[in-house]
């Protein structure tokens, strides 16, 4: 587990990204701002009284602290050139000049506007608020990236010995349709190779191959079709395969019995659950159970990196989601 948060910090450092921390009243927050300054993984810009702020790291003895760009958010000169900016985005949805510039007082609509606008690179938010409050700013305004329909997300599971898992979706979409199952499973693909892990992705099910029927296991089989029609044009080469159940996906000798002719079976990494129930049961499973790492959830298929926090997170979490958002960022992001 180690080696691979160490690969991340390097990752993130060999490249460095901007990323805006909207929650400067935290102390989570401004712990692990120094913590990654310190590492040098990214540049950041805090929100929040500077002077509090100041005065905070100072009793807490961040020295690194003073490196971080704070801003007093509403009382910058951007505040009103992004509340007419917000205006003419979604004034055909109704929105009107002084909703805009309401909507402006929230940190993390400001945050994503600074996103929009490349003063910065991603966005981490959510330690004290929902994952609507993080991700809505975000497909209001950033959008999906062109070919993605849905916003979805990963969880890196880190295993005892070294081995990564990306889970996928285990936050977002409660009951994806064939299409979209395909979808998260080609972009899931593209955010394992971000991070070094070579995807082998496994559309899982009840059912393996076709010893299966019924309405949920032709859903999965339905997606995988769909998906290999499109990983010559999205992913060219990439290995997938379905319906697997999770033992045939990561175990070779229940692979060698089940479905000895599949390419991924026995030696998966990339796991595509059915719906979001059995998504987040699994991950929190085999999170306690095998004493996993769940570095997560990881949003993809926005035009630019916004990450959300568990209320529950520590520093580390938030250190993790910094880097991993600073790597997403380095991919880019599509031209406007």
């Amino acid at each position: 587990m180690t080696d691979f948060i160490n690969r991340l910090i390097e990752q993130a450092r060999s490249n460095k990204r901007h990323i805006i921390l909207p929650e400067g009243n935290d102390e989570r927050i401004l712990r692990a701002a120094d913590r990654i300054l310190a590492l040098d993984a990214a540049n950041l810009t805090v929100f929040g009284n500077p002077d509090e702020m100041k005065k905070w790291a100072e009793r807490l003895g961040l020295s690194h602290f003073r490196r971080a760009a704070l801003l007093d958010y509403k009382k910058s000169l951007l505040f009103e050139t992004y509340s007419r900016r917000f205006y003419e985005i979604r004034k055909t949805r109704g929105v009107t000049e002084e909703q805009a510039r309401s909507q402006m007082q929230d940190r993390n609509y400001f945050g994503v506007m600074m996103v929009q606008d490349k003063k910065a690179d991603g966005m981490v938010s959510g330690a004290d608020g929902t994952t609507a409050d993080t991700i809505r700013p975000a497909l209001s305004i950033i959008k999906t990236r062109p070919g993605c329909s849905i916003a979805s997300s990963i969880f890196l599971m880190c295993l005892p010995g070294g081995r990564i898992w990306v889970f996928a979706d285990c936050a977002i979409n409660p009951n994806p349709s064939p299409s979209q199952l395909a979808e998260i499973a080609l972009v899931s693909a593209q955010t394992a190779k971000a991070f070094g892990i070579e995807p082998k992705v496994a559309m899982l099910s009840y059912s393996s191959g076709a010893s299966g029927a019924g309405p949920d296991v032709d859903a999965v089989r339905e997606a995988t079709q769909i998906a290999r029609h499109a990983i010559e044009r999205i992913c060219p080469g990439l290995p997938l395969d379905g319906p697997l159940q999770f033992d045939a996906a990561v175990d070779p000798v229940t692979a060698a019995s089940k479905t000895p002719h599949s390419p991924v079976a026995g030696s998966a990494t990339v796991m595509i659950f059915p719906d979001l129930n059995s998504g987040n049961i699994a991950y929190k499973a085999v999170q306690r159970a095998a004493d996993a790492l769940a570095l997560g959830p990881v949003i993809q298929g926005i035009n630019a990196p916004v990450n959300d926090l568990s209320r529950g997170a520590v520093v580390e979490d938030i250190i993790n989601t910094i880097a991993i958002t600073a790597i997403q960022a380095q991919a880019g992001r599509s031209p406007e």
